[in-house]
C-alpha cells in the first residue's frame, strides 16, 4: 500500500501500525477473524471481549496471535461488567502478555493502573472533557475521542466536530476521533481537528469479516444516517442512563417520542431471540451476531450516523483501501485539486 506520508501519523508509531485507522472493540463483532484482518490490512485490530468468560477470551487471543503477528488491544468495560468478572478477563489479558488494553465508558484508575504495570499501553474510549482529563490523569497514553454521532453505547453529547477540538486543547496526549468516522474525507478532517487517526465500528460491521449477523449488515448498508435513533430503551444488560444509538426499528418506533427516561429495573423481561444457547431478552444490549436467531428486527442493529456513507460489504482490507485512497483524494482537494476522487 502506498501511503501519503502526511496520514502516517505518530499514532502509527505509538501503536505499531501503518495506517491511523483503528477496529473499534465492538463486543461480539470485533472478534479474532475480523481483528487479524484488520491488522494484517495495516490497521490496528482490538478486540471486543466484554462480559465473556474469560477462558473465551484466552481462546481469541490465542486465536488472534495464530492469525497476525501485528500488535493489537483488547477492549473490556469496568463499568459494564460485574467485578469479579472484569478482574478474571483482566486477568486473562494480562496473564497473556496483551501489548495493550482499551478501556470504555467511566475511568475507572484501578484498571488502567493495573494494566500499565502489567506493561500494557493503555487506550481509553470517552464521550467528554471531563472523562479525558480522568483518563489522563490515570495513566492512559491514548485518548478515543467519540462524538454523540457514534454507534453503539453512546458515552457524550457532543458532536465529534466540536469535541476533538475541545479535547485537544486540555491534552497532549495522542487523540483518536470517533463517531461517524468511516471514510477517507473523514479520517483528513480528524487529522484537521487535532486526531491523530480514526476509530471505527460500523464501517467493520459491514466487512465480510465481522461477527455481525448478516441481516445487521444489510440494514447498515440500506440505512442513512437519519435512519439512526439515540436511544436507552436497549439498557439490560448496563448500568442505568447509558444511551445507545442504533437503526431505528419496530421497537423504537414504538416507543414515539420517548426515546429516552427508560431504567432497566422498569423494563419486561421478554424472551426475543437466542445465542449459542443463551437466550436474549427484547430490551438487552445484545445484537445480532451470525450465531443468533430469533426476532433480529428487534434486536439493537448497532450503527452510527456515518451509516449513510457506507454501501457495500468489502473485506477489511479492501475498507481500509477504500479510506486510504479518499484520504488521498481529500487531501488533492485540500491542496485545490477538486477533481480529485477516491
Amino acid at each position: 500500500m502506498s501511503i501519503d506520508p502526511r496520514l502516517q501519523t505518530p499514532l502509527c508509531r505509538t501503536l505499531g501500525c501503518e495506517v491511523p485507522i483503528l477496529l473499534a472493540g465492538m463486543g461480539g463483532v470485533s472478534r479474532s477473524g475480523l481483528a487479524a484482518a484488520v491488522a494484517n490490512a495495516g490497521g490496528y485490530a482490538m478486540l471486543g471481549m466484554v462480559r465473556e468468560d474469560p477462558a473465551f477470551i484466552g481462546a481469541e487471543i490465542d486465536a488472534l496471535r495464530a492469525a497476525t503477528d501485528r500488535p493489537f488491544a483488547v477492549n473490556l468495560i469496568p463499568a459494564g461488567t460485574e467485578a469479579t468478572l472484569f478482574d478474571r478477563e483482566l486477568g486473562v489479558c494480562l496473564d497473556r502478555k496483551v501489548p495493550a488494553m482499551c478501556f470504555f465508558w467511566e475511568v475507572v484508575p484501578a484498571a488502567i493502573a493495573r494494566a500499565k504495570a502489567a506493561g500494557c499501553l493503555v487506550l481509553h474510549q470517552v464521550g467528554t472533557i471531563e472523562a479525558a482529563r480522568a483518563a489522563a490523569g490515570a495513566g492512559a497514553d491514548v485518548i478515543i475521542v467519540q462524538g454523540v454521532e457514534a454507534g453503539g453505547h453512546v458515552h457524550g453529547k457532543t458532536a465529534a466536530l466540536v469535541l476533538i477540538e475541545e479535547v485537544a486543547r486540555v491534552t497532549d496526549l495522542p487523540l483518536v476521533a470517533s463517531g461517524g468516522f468511516g471514510t477517507g474525507a473523514s479520517l483528513v478532517a480528524a487529522l484537521a481537528l487535532g486526531a491523530q487517526g480514526i476509530h471505527c465500528g460500523t464501517a467493520f460491521l459491514a466487512t465480510k469479516e465481522s461477527f455481525a449477523h448478516d441481516y445487521h449488515k444489510d440494514r447498515v448498508v440500506a440505512a442513512t444516517g437519519a435512519d439512526t435513533v439515540y436511544t436507552d430503551v436497549y439498557a439490560l444488560n448496563w448500568p442505568p442512563d447509558s444511551p445507545v444509538r442504533v437503526i431505528g426499528n419496530s421497537v423504537t418506533r414504538a416507543l414515539g417520542h420517548n426515546l429516552t427516561g427508560h431504567h432497566p429495573d422498569r423494563l419486561p423481561r421478554e424472551h426475543l431471540a437466542e445465542d449459542a444457547g443463551r437466550k436474549l431478552l427484547k430490551f438487552s444490549t445484545d445484537s445480532p451476531l451470525r450465531t443468533t436467531t430469533g426476532d433480529l428486527e428487534a434486536m439493537a442493529l448497532y450503527a452510527g450516523q456515518g451509516t449513510g456513507l457506507i454501501d457495500d460489504i468489502p473485506t477489511a482490507a479492501e475498507r481500509i483501501a477504500g479510506i486510504m485512497a479518499g484520504a488521498r483524494a481529500a487531501l488533492a482537494r485540500v491542496d485545490g485539486n477538486w477533481e480529485a476522487k477516491a
